[in-house]
Order: structure tokens, then C-alpha cells, then sequence
């Protein structure tokens, strides 16, 4: 499956439909999943294996059986440990403007005036039954499927709400939130330039920092060097154009920064453990 879109600006799902479901396994090509951000929210859980999550700058290690909630806005991560998990992004909009009774609920979430809990664990078992038919419905879609999902969508949030499952009156340190933007700021840098052969004094200067305290600053926050950031964010676009497209090796090598095709099969080969070539007959 390679559903590997995620600009902050596009339609998930549809308009009258906005969940957009992701099943992701070792051989997808956003398998790790990159320190990202979109507005709207996300619900992951995990099947198999281990995912250890990073929300702004905290992390923990999601086991099978866990939910994880991100809300919007937040940067998030995932680096998996033989791992299938699937998430669902959604639009928290669609339950604000479509029942008039549960807007006033709706409204707290996305006026970040509560903050719903991030992990869920099997001890949860409400939360967890609720959610797991809420993804059961959307991977197998029966007849009927988008019911279910509304329907536990909204029983989801009456849990979080009966239960007191949140956390309110949450503040960030003036810090914090400065590094956190700073972050946003580059990443969204990088994904409009990637394919242009960027270097480090460009990077650090679209956040007004020397190219050494940026880069103690981008590994402090991501635990990833700037380059290979870069590099990996280059990877996943060339995974996808050369799933869906014809084009050559080496025109999708160029079209993605890399202005030499041995480091581009070199570098391929380094996150995906395969040649391109490979990986396109695959």
C-alpha cells in the first residue's frame, strides 16, 4: 500500500467521509513513520510488535493491544520494532458540524481546552473495544461501514468524557513551544524543497540558527542529523514515484535531490535495505 500523502492542506477521505485509514507493514515505504505534524487528529494502534512513539519531545514504547491518540497539531513519530500498526486520520471538524448536541464536547477537544490521553493500554478495555471495531469496520468496510464508524467515533469520545479520560488546564513552557514551532518551521522548509539540492547553512538559516546550534538543536529534537532527515524524507518520494510511476531510476533519483545515482542507490539501499531496482520490480 503506498498511501504515503500527508500534507497538511489535503482532503482525508471525502468531504461527507473525512477518515482516511493507513495499514502499515515492514514493506511500506513510510514504515518508519518521520517526525511530521498535520491539524487534523490520529488514532494508531498496534497489532504485532513494538512502536516507540514520539509526541513533541516525549516518547514511550506502544506494545500490541495499545491505542495512541495525537492530537492536532502535534508532532509526532514512530520508529517500529517488527511492527504492524495501523492508524486512521481524521477530521475533528466533521463531529463539530454534524450533531448539534455533541458540539459543546466537540469544542473542548478542538479549542485544546482539554487534552484527551495519548496512550491507551489494554487496562483501558472500554477505550480498546471501542477503537478496535472503530478500525476493525474501516479495514474491512462490511456493508454498513461508515455507520460503525461515526457510531464509535462518537462512543469513543462519551467514554473519554464519562471517564474523565484527559487532561485540563494544560500549559507548554514559553521554551517548549518556541522549539516546537522552530521544528514545524524547518520540517515544512524540507518538505517543500526536498527535491532541491539543499545544504546545511540553508536548513539552519530557515530558522535563523548557526548551522551548529541547529544541528545539536534538529538531534536534540528529531534524535536524527538534519542530512538524514533529509535524505530519508528524499527516500520516501522516490518510493512512491517508483511504485506508481515508469520513470527511470535515474530521472526519479534526480527529480528527489540526489545529483549522483550511486549515492542514490547507495543512500535507498541504507533505509530500505534493498536497491531501487529491486524495490521497483517488488
Amino acid at each position: 500500500m503506498h498511501d504515503l500523502d500527508r500534507n497538511e492542506d489535503r482532503l482525508r477521505g471525502t468531504y461527507d467521509f473525512p477518515f482516511e485509514f493507513h495499514h502499515i507493514e515492514s514493506n511500506h515505504p513510510r514504515y518508519v513513520m518521520s517526525y511530521h505534524w498535520h491539524v487534523e487528529y490520529e488514532i494508531i494502534r498496534i497489532l504485532t510488535g513494538s512502536l516507540t512513539v514520539t509526541l513533541d519531545e516525549k516518547s514511550f514504547i506502544a506494545m500490541p493491544g495499545d491505542i495512541i491518540f495525537v492530537h492536532s497539531g502535534i508532532l509526532h513519530s514512530g520508529i517500529p520494532d517488527d511492527c504492524v500498526y495501523q492508524c486512521i486520520v481524521f477530521d475533528g471538524n466533521f463531529f463539530l458540524k454534524s450533531n448539534p448536541a455533541c458540539a459543546g464536547y466537540m469544542q473542548k477537544i478542538l479549542h485544546q481546552e482539554i487534552l484527551i490521553y495519548h496512550h491507551f493500554s489494554p487496562k483501558y478495555p472500554d477505550i480498546c473495544d471501542a477503537v478496535n471495531s472503530l478500525f476493525d469496520a474501516l479495514w474491512k468496510k462490511p456493508v454498513g461501514y461508515e455507520m460503525t464508524v461515526i457510531g464509535q467515533f462518537y462512543h469513543f469520545f462519551g467514554l473519554v468524557f464519562g471517564n474523565h479520560y484527559y487532561l485540563e488546564s494544560v500549559t507548554r513552557t514559553r521554551r517548549d513551544y518556541k522549539r516546537i514551532l522552530q521544528l514545524k518551521q524547518v520540517l515544512d522548509f524540507i518538505e517543500h524543497n526536498y527535491a532541491s539540492p539543499l545544504t546545511l547553512p540553508q536548513l539552519s538559516a530557515s530558522v535563523s540558527m548557526s548551522p551548529k546550534y541547529f544541528c545539536r538543536f534538529f538531534s536534540e529534537m528529531t534524535h536524527q542529523t538534519p542530512m538524514d532527515y533529509l535524505n530519508h524524507q528524499r527516500i520516501e518520494h522516490a518510493c512512491y514515484q517508483l511504485s506508481t510511476t515508469d520513470d527511470s531510476i535515474t530521472e526519479i533519483a534526480y527529480r528527489n535531490g540526489f545529483n549522483d545515482l550511486s549515492y542514490f542507490i547507495r543512500t535507498f539501499k541504507k533505509y530500505k535495505g534493498i536497491t531501487p531496482g529491486k524495490y521497483k520490480k517488488a
